[in-house]
């Protein structure tokens, strides 16, 4: 869902990321006009609901895409037109199948929890392959030969995703037998990819480039020392 702070008019936008300051004008959309009585002899008309329709351009130069978000104006509730489906983007060192698959899995999350469970776990075992070099005769072996590498609680997790994504992977026995997968469960198996990224790769980049960068700064006093 597009984050939009109208108290204080701010907006997040959903394509780049970039939090920013909003100046946007809306339309009133009413809809749901039906007839009826007023009494048993004058005859009315009704409104079931209306809607202010907000649009937003993003003020990031690189970005500037239109967001536009639909709020009924009875419930409260937001409704997100462009884009219909809002989701983190993560940066280019992270490998592009495995944000593929994590992109797509929040695509569908909401119409097939149970297909994007089968993304998220395939999203996991490209983070095993790639981050930690892991490769086995399945998912659960490669599972199991990370239990010494990660904290308990977590490689628990890790192992469930893996189970609940069988799910979706693989049939059951009985042809007859449908577990489902909300899509609240499947929500949760994608905050914990999206915290498996913080964790692993932009924590590793981050730390990374501060220990280069450190680096740097000593090896230019150095240099300076040596003109003096």
């Amino acid at each position: 869902m597009i984050e939009i702070d109208f108290e204080n008019g701010t907006y997040i936008c959903p394509f780049c990321g970039h939090a920013q300051a909003y100046c946007s004008t809306h339309n009133i959309v009413h809809n749901g006009i039906y007839a009826g009585w007023v009494s048993q002899a004058i005859p009315g008309a009704y409104q079931e609901s209306s809607f202010a329709i907000y649009t937003f351009k993003c003020s990031n130069s690189s970005c500037q895409k239109i967001s536009v978000a639909a709020i009924n104006r009875t419930t409260g509730k937001q409704i997100d037109l462009v884009p219909q489906v809002t989701m983190r983007h993560y940066p280019e060192y992270i490998p592009e199948q495995i944000r593929q698959d994590y992109e797509e899995a929040n695509m569908i999350l909401e119409a097939s929890p149970k297909a994007a469970a089968t993304l998220l776990r395939r999203c996991l075992q490209g983070m095993i392959h790639d981050y930690w070099k892991i490769h086995g005769k399945n998912l659960n072996a490669e599972i199991t030969a990370l239990k010494e590498k990660v904290t308990p609680t977590q490689w628990e997790a890790l192992d469930a995703l893996r189970k609940i994504g069988n799910i979706g992977a693989h049939m059951e026995k009985d042809v007859n037998l449908i577990i489902d997968i909300e899509p609240n469960e499947a929500k949760k198996l994608l905050q914990l990819i999206e915290l498996l990224f913080e964790k692993w790769y932009i924590a590793r980049h981050d730390e990374e480039a501060l220990l280069s960068d450190i680096v740097g700064i000593a090896d230019e006093k150095e240099a300076a020392r040596k003109t003096v």
